[in-house]
C-alpha cells in the first residue's frame, strides 16, 4: 500500500515508462485486494469469536456497527483531505477504497448473520464472491445504470472523477476474505491449522493457475477488460491473497525462530507483521497525507525509481515506529461518545 502510493507520487515521469516500474506497480497493486481481503477476514473472525461470548445475534449487530463505522470514516477521511487543501469540495463524495470497504463489510456482516452454521456461512460467502466477480463485466456495460444519479452509479462502476474504486469487483475481495476468516477461526488446533494452511496454499496457487490459463481463452462476455473487469484477473489476485496467508504464517514462524536464536528478547512471533496488520487502517489514514500532502511537495515526481523504492522502505520503517507509539498511547485508553467512531483507526 505504501509502495503503491510512494512510487506513484514521488517517481519522476520518465521513470514511469520503465519495465521495473511496471513490475513495481503490479506488485504494489496487490495492496488494495489484500487490504479488502483482510478486512473481510477480520470481520468474520471477530464475529465468530464474539458469538462464543455474546451470541450470534449480538455478534452480527456488532459486525454491522463496525462496517458502518468504516463507511462513515471514509467521509471523514475525505473531509480531512479537503481541509488540508486537496481540491474541489466534490471530492468529499468520491468513492474510494474505504467507501467500498464499509459497504462490503456491511454485506459480509449481514450474510454472516443469516445462519449460525459455519458451513452455511462459508457457502454463502463463496457464492456472493463468485456473483460479484462474474457479474462485473456486465455491470460495467449495463446501460440502465446510467439512469442513476452519478454519486450512486459511482459506487457500482467507475466514473471518471468520481470513483477510485467500485463495488464491482472490489467488494468480492471482502466477501472472499470473510470466507477465509470463517475457515481460519474454525482451525482450533495446531494440526487443524497446519492442514488449513496447506489447503489455503494449494487453493491459492490453483486459483492463480486456472485463472491465468482461462485468461487466454475466448471471453464469455461481449466486453471485458482483463486489467479492470475480467473475472480471470480477479481470481488471479484472489489466489495471491489466499496464498499470502500461509506465506505470512511461514514468515511469522521464521521471525519467532530468529528471535529465539539470536536475541534474549521474549518470543513475540510476527511482531512486525502483526503490529502493522492490526493497524493497517491507521497506517492507511496517516500515510496518504505523508505521501501526497504538502510536506512531500519538494520530492513529488522528482525521484528516480530506485530512490522511490528506498523511500518506501524508509517510510515503512517510520510508520512502524509511529504505530508502536500509537499502540502505547492508546493501549489503556477507551474511546467514548463521539470519539468511538475512530475506534477502527486508533484501536
Amino acid at each position: 500500500m505504501v509502495g503503491a502510493h510512494v512510487t506513484d507520487a514521488w517517481t519522476r515521469a520518465e521513470d514511469k515508462t520503465r519495465t521495473l516500474y511496471m513490475y513495481t506497480i503490479f506488485v504494489a497493486g496487490l495492496a488494495a485486494p489484500l487490504f479488502l481481503f483482510l478486512a473481510g477476514l477480520t470481520i468474520s473472525m471477530a464475529a465468530s469469536a464474539r458469538a462464543l461470548k455474546v451470541g450470534g445475534a449480538q455478534a452480527a449487530t456488532m459486525a454491522r456497527t463496525r462496517a458502518l463505522q468504516v463507511f462513515v470514516l471514509a467521509f471523514l477521511f475525505r473531509l480531512q483531505s479537503q481541509l488540508l487543501g486537496w481540491g474541489a469540495i466534490s471530492n468529499v463524495l468520491k468513492v474510494d477504497i474505504l467507501n467500498v470497504m464499509g459497504i462490503a463489510m456491511l454485506a459480509a456482516a449481514i450474510i454472516w448473520g443469516l445462519s449460525e452454521r459455519r458451513t452455511t456461512r462459508v457457502v454463502l460467502f463463496a457464492i456472493a464472491t463468485v456473483i460479484v466477480a462474474m457479474s462485473t463485466p456486465l455491470v460495467r456495460e449495463a446501460g440502465l445504470l446510467s439512469m442513476l444519479p452519478d454519486p450512486i452509479e459511482a459506487y457500482l462502476r467507475p466514473l471518471p472523477g468520481r470513483s477510485n474504486f467500485a463495488l464491482f469487483p472490489w467488494a468480492g475481495f471482502v466477501l472472499a476474505g470473510a470466507t477465509a476468516g470463517e475457515l481460519v477461526h474454525a482451525a482450533r488446533t495446531e494440526r487443524a491449522e497446519r492442514r488449513l494452511q496447506r489447503g489455503l496454499l494449494i487453493s491459492g496457487l490453483g486459483a492463480i493457475a486456472i485463472a491465468y490459463a482461462a485468461s487466454f481463452r475466448p471471453s464469455i462476455y461481449p466486453v471485458a477488460n482483463f486489467w479492470t473487469s475480467s473475472p480471470t484477473f480477479f481470481f488471479i489476485r484472489l489466489g495471491i491473497c489466499t496464498a499470502m496467508l500461509p506465506i505470512s504464517k511461514v514468515i511469522d514462524t521464521l521471525h519467532a525462530f530468529v528471535r529465539r536464536t539470536l536475541t534474549t528478547a521474549p518470543d513475540v512471533p510476527g511482531r512486525v507483521i502483526s503490529t502493522l496488520g492490526r493497524s493497517s487502517l491507521f497506517v492507511y489514514w496517516i500515510h496518504v497525507e505523508m505521501v501526497y500532502g504538502g510536506l512531500a511537495r519538494p520530492i513529488k515526481r522528482v525521484l528516480p525509481l530506485e530512490l522511490s523504492l528506498v523511500a518506501t522502505v524508509a517510510l515503512c520503517a517510520l510508520l512502524y515506529q509511529v504505530v508502536r507509539w500509537k499502540d502505547r498511547k492508546m493501549g489503556a485508553m477507551e474511546l467514548t461518545g463521539a470519539w468511538r467512531i475512530l475506534a477502527p483507526v486508533l484501536k
